[in-house]
């Protein structure tokens, strides 16, 4: 089972504790270090954040959220091996082609280290402030995923939809991988549709495991629909780091790959939760 750490980009502007948390979390044997984004907290909103019964999400307007991409561009320079996650940007208020070269520029200066996980969003009032229409998002960030694609294979692009109209010209670098991982990241609305069309891997919230064996059920069958080989999803899901080997291997049992451990969840001093959590669950 990859275990990873969530979030590294949020809370400190200490380019030093972020990176040397991401260097102690490489050498424990930790997989992974991922991101949150929002690019703005307001200070009320209407919108429901859909993955916890109270609507709201964990983050006061003045939690210092650290821009994902830099924040791993910044991780990268300080590690060598362990890979670095979105989970996840919100694509579809994003502008495709900055996204595009940006996640292109960080998989090819890390070598190949990136995960781009991408969501459709849930904050309207994130997306006005934006300038971003949020009716029709799922349409665009379908449409986005299409086009970014087509400027990471080094052809000639072209592409002409509602959305973009790009035309007759390169992007360079490439990512180093082929393909890039993109990560779809929710569980609502046509997300398995997504995930089976789209996707290299799924993000998906919550930890209830009864929950979780269904919702893989509903990927399983969407990517049949779709004649894909389920076996290509690579599945990330949030894990309290509790349970030790044994909720681990429950969890792979189910086709989980991945558990990716909230930093709060490891106790007042991430730190030393990170030491403690290696010696139970990497060891």
């Amino acid at each position: 089972m990859k275990i990873g750490l969530i979030p590294v980009n949020i809370g400190t502007t200490d380019i030093n504790a972020m990176t040397g948390m991401a260097q102690r979390a490489e050498q424990l044997g930790y997989e992974s270090v991922w991101t949150f984004e929002h690019v703005i907290v307001p200070m009320d909103y209407d919108s429901k954040y859909p993955y916890n019964s109270s609507g709201k999400m964990g983050a006061e307007p003045e939690s210092p959220f650290v821009d994902p991409l830099i924040a791993l561009t910044a991780i990268a320079t300080a590690t060598n091996t362990i890979r670095l996650g979105t989970g996840v940007n919100i694509l579809s208020q994003a502008n495709p082609l900055f996204m595009a070269k940006q996640a292109a520029s960080l998989d090819a200066l890390s070598g190949g280290r990136l995960m781009l996980g991408v969501g459709i969003g849930w904050l309207r009032e994130e997306f006005v402030a934006m300038g971003v229409p949020f009716e029709r998002r799922g349409a665009r960030f379908d449409d986005y995923v299409q086009a970014m694609r087509k400027v990471w294979s080094g052809d000639v692009v072209e592409h002409q939809s509602e959305f973009i109209a790009w035309s007759n010209f390169k992007s360079y670098p490439l990512p180093a991988q082929d393909p890039l991982p993109l990560v779809m990241g929710g569980n609502k609305g046509k997300i398995f549709e997504r995930i089976a069309r789209y996707g290299n891997g799924w993000f998906v919230p919550g930890t209830d495991i009864e929950e979780i064996k269904s919702m893989l059920g509903d990927m399983r069958a969407a990517c049949e629909a779709e004649q894909r080989d389920p076996a290509e999803i690579e599945i990330t899901i949030m894990w309290p780091g509790q349970g030790g080997q044994e909720a681990l291997q429950t969890y792979a049992d189910i086709g989980v790959h991945r558990c990716v451990v909230p930093l709060p969840a490891l106790g007042a001093n991430p730190m030393e939760g990170m030491e403690r959590l290696a010696a139970e669950a990497l060891s």
